[in-house]
């Protein structure tokens, strides 16, 4: 089975695009962030002819997160718990009828943080802790779960063309740094660092400065696996191409192979 992460930086303009790598590709289950559309605009259509059935989380303009799945979604969740009052569409929940045995995937278009001087800081801290909370109350069902998503953390310095570059921004500061590497120690699993783990491979070039022709990219978006999906990863690909197709996204899809 084949589950993809990607932050789309809004579905309706690239949709020839996403629609065209869907049917090169052939993913499976598709997390989408950054949709930048409210339910009713989300262009389900296009994908119901694919195959894909749609569990969708929209905002208006802005964040919005969906779940594409070729298999039947049972259940679905919207929204990160542990603050009531937030309302950025930044989290769903799907559990997926897969070929062998329930998988529960998230979409995560986790928050910038930027000015790091600005309440946005604390968000995105605040965000990631209770990203944490869940993710380690999910872990007590023992089942095959992948969070999938645009973290919006440089985790290590290999992870992007020159940190230098970087040093002042939220997506590298060190508490967003330690707040990654704590969920990872709550018991998932990267998994391109389990099955690649190559400096240098990058997922988002900025439409600025001409990073993606310099190849000045980060990489930021990532596939965490519980240990029962972990135990059934085969392979894991960065989809570097679709950065050159036409009317791109600035991510790129960000693919892992299981055996589920």
């Amino acid at each position: 089975m084949k589950i993809a992460s990607w932050n789309v930086n809004s579905v309706r303009t690239r949709l020839p695009t996403i629609v065209k790598w869907l049917e090169d590709a052939q993913p499976d289950v598709v997390c989408l962030q950054e949709i930048k559309c409210q339910n009713e605009q989300f262009p389900a259509e296009a994908f119901e002819a694919l195959g894909y059935n749609c569990a969708v989380h929209g905002q208006k303009s802005y964040n919005g997160v969906a779940v594409l799945s070729k298999y039947a979604i049972e259940e679905t969740m919207v929204g990160l718990p542990g603050e009531m009052a937030d309302e950025q569409a930044r989290y769903i929940e799907c559990v997926i009828s897969a070929p062998k045995g329930p998988m529960r995937a998230a979409s995560i278009y986790l928050p910038n943080g930027n000015p790091k001087d600005t309440e946005k800081f604390g968000y995105k801290l605040g965000w990631m802790r209770r990203l944490r909370a869940h993710a380690k109350s999910l872990l007590g069902f023992e089942e095959k779960l992948v969070l999938a998503g645009d973290y919006n953390v440089i985790f290590r310095d290999e992870d992007c063309w020159d940190p230098a570059v970087w040093v002042d921004d939220a997506l590298y500061a060190k508490e967003v740094r330690d707040e990654f590497a704590a969920l990872l120690w709550a018991g998932f699993t990267d998994a391109y660092m389990a099955k690649d783990g190559r400096v240098h491979q990058y997922t988002f070039w900025d439409y600025q400065r001409g990073a993606w022709q310099r190849g000045h990219g980060i990489h930021i978006d990532h596939l965490l696996l519980s240990p029962q999906a972990a135990d059934v990863l085969r392979g894991v690909e960065i989809a570097k191409d679709a950065r050159a197709m036409e009317k791109p996204s600035d991510h790129v899809p960000v693919m892992a192979i299981l055996d589920a």
